[in-house]
């Protein structure tokens, strides 16, 4: 019982740095299409 708790866990633990991991290259991405967006807007008003 104890065995099958602790594996449960593990993967528990897995499962959410693998779901904690991609959320951060997602805000990471989004960033940089937010990045490029700004850029875009100011040389487009600066011309």
């Amino acid at each position: 019982m104890v065995t099958i708790t602790k594996r449960l866990l593990a993967v528990a633990m897995v499962l959410g740095f693998g779901m904690a991991l991609s959320a951060c290259e997602t805000a990471e991405g989004f960033g940089r299409d937010m990045e490029k967006l700004g850029q875009q807007i100011q040389e487009s008003v600066n011309e």
